[in-house]
């Protein structure tokens, strides 16, 4: 049974170190400062200096570019878990003329590949003037299909029986929303600001195309950037893990609300 079990479990082990490889290079030529690279050498290095995590953090663009991106990333999670939030619970809940239509019209969204809607999305955002600027990353980005969706189908779950004996109770539809609904949704809530999360920190074609002023960049937009300079490969890669070690940490700490909303929006 052992040897099956082992078995059974080597093709996962076999994934898990080509997925984990990629991250181990990074950090390993992140600390080779100073030192040729020769593969497959330098990927046992002997000697670690961290010098170049000390000239990634010292550049005055660097901590600015973290700052714009976590701006992004955050202010965007929280405005795309309100709005979805609100429009599920009508979606789910309420019943009024052309929910459906509306409903599935905005579904529709997702069948549209993104990049088709750069072109517009940049014109409204140039006419709006907020071209190069913070707002003007995150106003396109607030109508979150995918999360308006998973919001929905969790809500759904909901037993009524809750929120009729609330309103009985004498609460209104703002008490009812915020005390017995989104309570309930702490997993799937958790999924999604970390999906959210993960998207707006990666996110490079919008800033690419939205942003002209280093001082505006996002990290994505900066390491890209960096490419062009007469900077090494270990401060990229240092910059590169660095940008990595916030998504880490979210992840590790909505771990047990990310696994509780992945698995019920399975059984759902």
């Amino acid at each position: 049974m052992k040897r099956r079990r082992m078995l059974a479990h080597l093709p996962l082990a076999l994934v898990a170190i080509a997925t984990v490889f990629p991250f181990y290079v990074m950090v390993v030529l992140s600390v080779q400062e100073g030192k040729p690279l020769s593969l497959p050498g330098s990927l046992l290095p002997i000697h670690v200096n961290f010098q170049a995590y000390a000239q990634a953090l010292a550049g005055s663009d660097v901590a600015r570019w973290i700052g714009n991106t976590l701006a992004y990333s955050l202010i965007s999670v929280v405005l795309v878990l309100v709005f979805a939030s609100i429009a599920a619970y009508a979606f789910a809940k309420k019943r009024f003329f052309g929910s459906k239509a509306m409903f599935w019209t905005f579904i529709a969204m997702l069948m549209v590949p993104y990049h088709l809607t750069l072109i517009p999305q940049f014109l409204l955002i140039s006419r709006m003037g907020l071209l190069d600027t913070l707002p003007g990353l995150i106003v396109p980005t607030l109508a979150n299909a995918q999360a308006l969706f998973l919001m929905r189908q969790f809500i759904i779950g909901i037993p009524d029986e809750l929120i009729e004996a609330a309103k009985i109770d004498g609460a209104g539809e703002l008490r009812v929303f915020f005390q017995i609904v989104l309570p309930q949704c702490k997993p799937i809530l958790a999924t999604l600001g970390v999906f959210v999360f993960l998207w707006h920190w990666n996110d490079f074609l919008w800033p690419l195309v939205a942003t002209r002023s280093p001082n505006n960049y996002v990290l994505t937009l900066g390491l890209y950037s960096l490419q062009a300079k007469d900077v090494s490969l270990a401060v990229t890669m240092a910059a590169a893990v660095v940008t990595f070690i916030p998504i880490l940490l979210v992840y590790l700490l909505l771990q047990r609300y990310f696994v509780q909303g992945v698995t019920m929006s399975g059984m759902k």
